[in-house]
């Protein structure tokens, strides 16, 4: 009778839409009882069947919920009982949950549970900025409370394992995906990889408020050719090991518990099929003991990329280290066949069944498979007051202020403001891309906010103009629901009335920029421009001669060469989650002074793409400004980005003295100081991002121009003056060289510590001896 109820509400529910810096010893992961383990799965392999411990490889997804990839796996609830699915995803809530789970403990022979699976990239419900919003803070605390906040509302809702972090350094903004990551350092990327990591698993996975982390997607995918996504990846080796692998490899040594696959290819064989990535790099050279999930249906994708039928692609990417197969079913319909034919062997079967239950045993699913359930938590741990504060402060450490020319900002409380543009009214595009668990209906919009922190202000709004008049970019954008609606209105109509708002205001607030889903997954765009709808707005609102604010939205670096030669201050506030429009009154009114630097280089054009602070130099060097024939430039446009790479400004001023090195000379074994005073010499108090870079004059490879090796956010008080101080080892100075060996070679080296990566003004030598 119980069973019997059990399984008529899970039909209901499978066939409806469910809703949806300081360098620190490297963290050594979850703590297990490996004993206590190996003797538990031991003893369930031995009892498996192979078709067990194949559908044990298998993750599918009911449906319902926001879509991911163009399948939805059908008959879910019988191929739970039948003992085919070792987990699933795009399902929430423990009352959901808890029949899924009870199908596979109670009507499985065996009994194993599932693993609940979701995308909870930056924020369960309560959405934090997008992850190139949150890396702009270089606040590792609050990126990792960030994800400690996402995992405690996850979990409640019954989830205990996330496809995060994205990890993937991208130098080329036309990518929409590059909203996810961290920008374009892999030393940044790295620190971040490991604060968002140590955030969700915390070093006790069988904790309730902890979850396993998914490190992706490995590897490589944020350099695909054009910029386009998906498409193919092709670099040397020495490329990968210095500038695109780090922050994978620190989410590896931070414990993380899960790896996904990308969808492309990485020395001509797509990753989900790579040995060389999947094993002798993952397993073998950096010791991951994890298990790795591929991308949505990237096993089946391998047929389009021209590597053989279902079967094959199957076989090739269990033999090359993949552990379970989302949702394309391709493991569980041709490995028994396979293995039949002797293509693939039981002890790889075994193997990879062996890693997912150990990621079962180190959740704490054998000794309570409910654990995640329990509907008090939800009611009292998402979206609670304390969470949405933290938020609130992660939005705001996020902003970069990237132009103060007119000195506008902060803005009295109690003035006119003409508050216009089509995001300044706006809930749907406030979470960001690639927010699948919030609810825009839950975020504050900018006009919210600033009645919420100016009470005492006058503001009059206007939309002023679409996102974009493009009916046919609109129908792409909004394959999920309205991002860019196009108002009855003419444009015309719009304009006048923004105009007319703007005439009896004391100060203009243009709330500008990209509809959320203008960037991240398929969303890659080769213009990098605003869209001429908001062009026009912004330049007769610039006309109009009054002080005006470019508060600005987007998901990715964009060309606003344009703007940026008009009178007027720009704040980038990318998508900042659920308490957008209080983030952004709190830094537009002064209650907090801006403190982001953007991690991602904004070209002037898309002509330069890509265009990162690291580059190399030529045997022609060419000239950051200016023109000089037969050098490496452009003759239209400098080389310099429009903002380079650790730029961001602040209401006050820092003047950076005193810079000192400890010794000219460093054995391999020793270490130099470098410190450096910052004084605030302006009218408010702020926090700096005093950034460290080196040049390795000759090596046996090409060096980069410059590389980050240290950071350190400070608050300093107006008047007040700081010394902050650097240690370098000789592992700092350590790259791959052409053997792919990790070394540091002796010679001399050039030190920048600065505001930017372009800052030169306090440079210092010292000589690494052997």
């Amino acid at each position: 009778m119980f069973k019997k109820s059990i399984a008529v509400i899970a039909l209901s529910i499978f066939s409806f839409s469910l809703s949806a810096q300081q360098k620190e010893n490297p963290y050594t992961g979850p703590k297990i009882n490996k004993e206590e383990m190996d003797k538990k799965v031991n003893s369930l392999l031995e009892k498996m069947t192979i078709e067990e411990k194949i559908g044990q490889l298998n993750l599918l997804t009911p449906g319902g919920g926001v879509a991911t990839g163009a399948v939805v796996s059908d008959n879910v609830q019988q191929k739970i009982k039948d003992g085919q699915v070792g987990g699933l995803f795009g399902v929430s809530g423990p009352e959901k949950i808890r029949i899924a789970q009870e199908y596979a403990v109670n009507d499985t022979r065996l009994g194993i549970p599932l693993l609940i699976g979701s995308d909870v990239i930056h924020g369960y419900k309560t959405t934090f900025p997008i992850p190139l919003g949150t890396a702009a803070s270089w606040d590792m605390n609050l990126i990792k409370q960030g994800a400690q906040v996402a995992a405690k509302e996850a979990t409640a809702d019954g989830i205990n394992w996330n496809f995060s972090p994205m990890v993937d350094i991208s130098r080329d903004p036309r990518w929409g995906r590059v909203a996810e990551g961290a920008g374009e350092d892999a030393y940044l990327g790295s620190q971040i990889a490991k604060a968002v990591v140590e955030g969700y698993q915390g070093d006790d996975l069988t904790q309730t408020n902890t979850m396993i982390a998914t490190v992706k997607h490995f590897a490589l995918y944020g350099a695909p050719e054009a910029g386009r996504d998906y498409n193919t990846v092709d670099m040397s080796h020495v490329k990968m090991f210095n500038q695109y692998l780090p922050p994978y490899k620190a989410a590896i040594d931070a414990g993380v518990a899960s790896v996904m696959s990308s969808f492309n290819d990485v020395d001509g064989i797509p990753a989900t099929g790579n040995k060389w990535l999947l094993t002798d790099l993952l397993r073998d050279r950096w010791k991951f003991d994890g298990f790795v999930v591929s991308d949505y249906t990237s096993v089946n994708e391998m047929i389009a990329h021209g590597l053989g039928d279902l079967q094959a692609v199957s076989a090739q990417s269990l033999k090359a280290g993949l552990d379970m197969d989302m949702v394309g079913e391709g493991f569980v319909t041709t490995l028994k066949k396979s293995l039949d034919e002797g293509k693939v062997t039981e002890e790889e079967i075994t193997t990879a069944a062996r890693r997912i239950l150990e990621a079962k045993y180190k959740l704490g699913l054998f000794e309570d498979p409910y654990k995640y359930l329990d509907k008090k938590r939800a009611k009292k741990d998402i979206l609670t007051k304390e969470n949405r504060a933290i938020a609130r402060k992660a939005a705001a450490h996020s902003f970069v202020l990237l132009k103060k020319d007119q000195q506008i900002l902060p803005l009295d409380k109690k003035t006119k403001i003409a508050l216009i543009g089509p995001l300044a009214k706006d809930q749907a595009n406030m979470p960001g891309t690639w927010a699948p668990t919030g609810d825009f209906k839950n975020s504050i919009t900018v006009l919210e906010g600033f009645q919420n922190v100016a009470k005492k202000a006058k503001i009059t709004y206007a939309k002023g103009a679409n996102i974009s008049n493009d009916k046919q970019l609109a129908k792409n954008v909004n394959v999920f629901g309205p991002k860019i609606e196009i108002s009855e209105e003419s444009p015309e109509e719009l304009l006048g009335q923004a105009l007319e708002v703007a005439k009896k205001a004391d100060v203009i607030v243009a709330v500008v920029g990209e509809a959320s889903e203008m960037s991240g997954e398929a969303a890659s765009r080769t213009n990098l421009l605003l869209p001429e709808s908001q062009k026009v707005l912004i330049r007769e609102l610039a006309k109009t001669g009054k002080p005006m604010v470019l508060v600005l939205m987007s998901g990715r670096p964009l060309n606003i060469s344009e703007e940026a030669e008009l009178p007027i201050d720009i704040l980038q506030v990318w998508h900042p989650g659920v308490e957008a429009g209080n983030a952004i009154a709190d830094v537009v009114f002064g209650d907090y002074n801006p403190s982001g630097k953007i991690t991602a280089s904004w070209p002037r054009n898309v002509g330069q793409v890509p265009v990162y602070y690291s580059m190399k130099n030529t045997g022609r060097p060419g000239l950051q400004e200016g023109f000089e024939k037969f050098k490496s430039e452009y003759i239209d446009v400098d080389n310099s980005p429009l903002f380079p790479f650790g730029y961001g400004l602040s209401y006050t001023d820092f003047k950076y003295s005193n810079t000192k090195i400890s010794s000219e000379e460093m054995n391999m074994e020793g270490s130099v100081t470098v410190s450096t005073t910052v004084t605030n010499i302006g009218d408010y108090d702020g926090e700096e991002v005093v950034q460290l870079y080196i040049h390795d004059k000759v090596r046996s490879i090409t060096p980069p121009k410059k590389q980050l090796i240290g950071f350190n956010k400070i608050a300093i008080k107006k008047g007040e003056s700081k010394t902050v101080t650097f240690t370098i080892t000789a592992e700092d100075l350590k790259f791959y060289n052409s053997n792919l060996e990790h070394v540091a070679e002796p010679g001399e080296f050039d030190v920048f510590v600065g505001t930017s990566s372009s800052d030169n003004s306090q440079q210092l030598r010292f000589t690494l001896n052997e």
